[in-house]
């Protein structure tokens, strides 16, 4: 957790959320979604939303829109990618707004809790030749690659069959992982959506599913859950200099 700006401003700082942004309009309509549901468990609050790319408010208006407010940045990502290290932090000092960053999504319990239903909901049961390829954006930051791998070991604990991760943008890809699997004796294989929301590499992973793929996490309650815990973990945090 870093922190940025100014002297803090008494009373509860606003809760940014903070997507990635995509050209596909299921993403925005999902991060609105997630955060009318985050208002709903904490009435009172101020729910605010920011971009880091194509998708308005972008992070630098959202944080200008708070004037000199202080705010919590909650990163709607699932690793220590590129993003959460650098542009995140970056928009962060940048601002008038004191700003607390708090931690990625992932990996953490109740995201699993979401892969898990996610995967219900697509119609998967237990199969003893079964499988399940966890399919992420990817990154090239190793600790990224590291959060991923913890998560497709917590999925594969809550499901009984193994998981591996994959990529779209890295490597090992989807067909990687679907043959690996297959390798091993496995031919009744899932994909589970590992994306906050729709959008292009959720799409194109989900199409070389050989049996089902489930949605990307979305607007679960566990999703909301997870958001204020980051959060009430930020604000309770002691404050340290910005990276």
């Amino acid at each position: 957790m870093t922190v940025s700006g100014p002297t803090p401003h008494p009373g509860p700082p606003a809760l940014v959320l903070v997507a990635h942004g995509s050209r596909d309009p299921r993403a925005l309509t999902t991060v609105r979604a997630l955060a009318d549901r985050v208002r709903a468990l904490r009435p009172g609050l101020s729910v605010r939303l920011g971009h880091i790319e194509l998708n308005e408010p972008l992070l630098p208006d959202a944080l200008a829109a708070l004037g000199g407010a202080p705010a919590v940045l909650v990163p709607l990502l699932l690793g220590r990618g590129h993003h959460v290290k650098r542009d995140i932090p970056r928009a962060a000092a940048a601002a008038r707004a004191v700003t607390r960053l708090a931690a990625p999504l992932g990996p953490h319990p109740l995201l699993v809790d979401v892969l898990h239903d996610r995967l219900l909901e697509a119609g998967w049961r237990p199969r003893p030749a079964g499988g399940v390829v966890l399919a992420a954006a990817g990154s090239r930051d190793p600790d990224a690659a590291a959060d991923t791998g913890r998560t497709a070991g917590l999925l594969a604990a809550r499901l009984g069959v193994p998981v591996l991760a994959a990529y779209a943008s890295a490597a090992p890809t989807v067909p990687d992982a679907i043959n690996a699997l297959r390798a091993r004796g496995r031919h009744r294989i899932a994909l589970a959506s590992y994306f906050t929301a729709p959008g292009r590499f959720a799409t194109e992973c989900a199409a070389h599913a050989p049996w089902l793929a489930a949605a990307p996490l979305g607007a679960h309650r566990a999703m909301a859950d997870l958001v204020l815990h980051r959060y009430d973990r930020s604000c309770a945090a002691p404050l340290t200099a910005a990276a």
